[in-house]
């Protein structure tokens, strides 16, 4: 098997490259909306989702356009509640 030389281990994927970020390795979009789900799932979470989501991503150095964090959070909140 030949190498490539190129280390992709732990770097996300999605089709929308304008989202998917690595942040420290380990956090990403993706991640943070996850555990979104699951504070909301558990009741931890009562304010506005776009709010929480807009905050965990500031502290997690990511940045979205407005638009995203919205759409994103609507999603959050379709999957929960199913």
């Amino acid at each position: 098997m030949k190498d490539s030389g190129a280390d992709t281990s732990g770097t996300p994927f999605d089709d929308d490259d304008d989202i998917v970020m690595e942040v420290d390795g380990t956090e990403t979009v993706e991640s943070i909306a996850d555990d979104i789900r699951s504070d909301i799932r558990l009741g931890h979470i009562q304010d506005d989702v776009s709010h929480v989501l807009e905050e965990r991503l500031r502290k997690a150095s990511i940045s979205l356009r407005p638009e995203q964090i919205d759409d994103l959070a609507e999603e959050i909140e379709r999957d929960v509640s199913i």
